[in-house]
């Protein structure tokens, strides 16, 4: 049934199709269609699995990206995923990069997006999340405002993290979007250890205040060379971060040169990016050694590139291209099978 209403969604420009999605899968998740949802999905149970502290119903996850403002929580909970991260949200609502923004790469199962955290701000989004019922996860991706001058990137984060602690299962630090000028250096050297030093120093107060401990996790790009990854893993580890994911998109085009809309500039997700999102998280997991757990995210679109991941290091998987090209039966085969 999905190969029919994927041919009306691929008629429409992406963000128009994103949007109508989010639309209907909020109208669907609400009584008395939230029942038939269900029925239709059928998910199994999944596998219960504890990482970072929390325990997960299954580990398969929606990645950030797909449900920006916490508007299709109950939606995309029907189709069985274990956990659901939604932002990434920024303190104050922006508008994003000027339209067209998304593009499809048919042939490659790719899709470039160049977004620019568009969202409504972080209590909009709160707001929705308070209203969710879903017996999953809910992890809190968070980012900083276009206009805030790198230098003062830590305060968005700490206002976001305030914001969200009390509400989320676990909070994303996302530091690895193409598509926000300057943030990827948010990944290195000093600025990666002050950012962290300043968002652990904050958690602990927070941990105190609401009498809980959230964990933190941080998003890091697939483009990072050996070397830097070696950095990044020693300043999660220094910084005791309690998860990492990987990963975010690529800026790179090796792989899918000549296809249209190849060249367009901003963040590539889904198939072109299996094979490197991979290799990332294997290269993590030498160098953590099982320290920090690793979600792995980029590319998954069946159940053998889903345990490729595991076997490198992933603990948790995120889905959101494959999704799109594939349905929510992908969802139902992943649950169902990896442990």
């Amino acid at each position: 049934m999905y190969s029919l209403i994927r041919k009306g969604i691929f008629s429409l420009d992406p963000e128009n199709a994103h949007d109508l999605t989010i639309k209907l899968l909020h109208l669907a998740a609400r009584p008395p269609f939230n029942n038939i949802l269900k029925a239709l999905l059928a998910c199994p149970q999944g596998m219960e699995k504890t990482v970072m502290g929390i325990k997960f119903k299954n580990p398969i996850g929606l990645a950030a990206g797909a449900d920006k403002n916490a508007e299709a929580i109950e939606g995309f909970a029907a189709m069985g995923f274990g956990f659901i991260e939604v932002g990434t949200v920024t303190p104050k609502a922006q508008e994003g990069n000027p339209k067209p923004r998304q593009f499809r790469l048919i042939e490659a199962e790719g899709i470039i997006n160049r977004n620019g955290f568009n969202n409504r701000g972080i209590d909009y989004l709160l707001e929705n999340v308070k209203k969710a019922r879903f017996d999953g996860v809910i992890g809190i991706n968070i980012g900083k405002n276009k206009t805030t001058p790198l230098e003062y990137g830590k305060d968005d984060y700490i206002f976001c993290l305030n914001k969200a602690y009390n509400y989320a299962g676990y909070i994303t630090l996302n530091i690895s979007s193409p598509n926000t000028p300057g943030l990827r250096q948010l990944q290195y050297g000093d600025a990666l250890e002050d950012l962290l030093k300043s968002v652990k120093a904050r958690q602990q107060i927070l941990a105190r205040q609401y009498n809980k401990y959230v964990p933190l996790a941080v998003k890091i790009a697939p483009d990072l060379s050996r070397e830097e990854l070696v950095i990044v893993a020693d300043t999660l580890r220094r910084n005791s971060i309690d998860g990492v994911i990987a990963t975010n998109t690529t800026i790179a085009r090796d792989n899918v040169a000549g296809l249209k809309n190849a060249e367009q500039s901003g963040g590539l997700s889904g198939k072109p990016l299996q094979q490197k999102s991979t290799e990332i998280i294997r290269c993590l997991q030498e160098e953590l050694k099982g320290e920090i757990p690793i979600i792995g995210s980029g590319g998954i679109d069946g159940v053998q590139n889903a345990r490729e991941k595991i076997a490198a290091g992933a603990q948790l998987l995120q889905l959101y291209s494959g999704l799109i090209y594939h349905g929510p039966a992908l969802v139902k085969q992943l649950v169902g099978s990896i442990k």
